[in-house]
């Protein structure tokens, strides 16, 4: 499967007013709705108002984007089939502190590499994360190259999309989480950091990093520490050294002697 623009296997799309506005009707998951930037008619506002309801992004785009997605009558409208289903923050966070765990948790701002999440989601699992949150904009489709990436991780954590980063940090605060944000020109250091409670570790792109209103919301900003002048890591592979570290933290805690 090619994605972004490219031909799609049949089985991952759905073209036309009709099919998209039925899919939304009977709930079936889709990971994102393209609509013609100009397209008109009664359908649309119901499209547009269900895909809201159920927290499905749409991005209004050139016709030139829709005839590349589908050589079918498209009518202005091609859906995404979803190849996750989406879990809800609260009910996450909810389902694992009555689970007896403690939260770790991965957000990613402006990640849009899929090979990069895929990656960050087989090192989360591997190291005790339950969840990744994802912003419903800016982040790369969670498809069947994202999934085979995470040699399947993604399908077995907790996948949180959300309509806003910002609200979902108040979220985790609101739940008892510290929410850390993974910098390059910071002070503190990586082993400085204490992993051992609720925690959310927030990474950003390669090229533009995390938001500064993002990184204004978190708790504590840390950087890894690097030999030499080359101070730029592979988001995933920085995702690695984080979880790794926090790993290590919780076991170390878990082996103390209870007072």
């Amino acid at each position: 499967m090619i994605h972004d623009g490219a031909d799609r296997k049949s089985s991952s799309i759905v073209i036309g007013r009709q099919p998209v506005l039925e899919a939304l009707r009977e709930g079936r998951g889709l990971e994102r709705i393209y609509i013609f930037r100009q397209a008109e008619g009664d359908v649309i506002p119901e499209i547009r108002k269900l895909a809201t309801e159920l927290q499905i992004p749409i991005n209004m785009v050139p016709v030139e984007k829709l005839n590349g997605m589908s050589r079918g009558n498209h009518q202005g409208v091609v859906a995404i089939a979803a190849v996750l289903k989406y879990a809800d923050l609260d009910q996450t966070i909810q389902q694992i502190v009555s689970a007896g765990k403690i939260p770790l948790f991965i957000m990613l701002d402006g990640v849009t590499d899929v090979r990069n999440i895929g990656a960050i989601a087989r090192t989360a699992l591997c190291c005790g994360a339950q969840a990744i949150v994802i912003p419903d904009k800016g982040v790369g489709a969670l498809n069947e190259d994202a999934v085979k990436a995470s040699a399947g991780a993604l399908q077995k954590l907790s996948v949180c999309r959300v309509g806003s980063l910002l609200k979902a940090i108040d979220s985790m605060h609101l739940a008892g989480f510290q929410v850390y944000a993974s910098e390059m020109r910071v002070k503190e250091k990586l082993q400085d950091m204490d992993f051992s409670g609720p925690s959310c570790i927030v990474l950003g792109s390669e090229d533009k990093g995390i938001q500064s209103y993002i990184t204004k919301s978190c708790d504590r900003r840390f950087r890894i520490p690097m030999s030499g002048d080359f101070d730029s890591l592979n988001v995933s592979v920085s995702a690695g050294i984080i979880l790794f570290e926090a790993s290590r933290q919780r076991e170390s805690t878990a082996q103390q002697p209870q007072p």
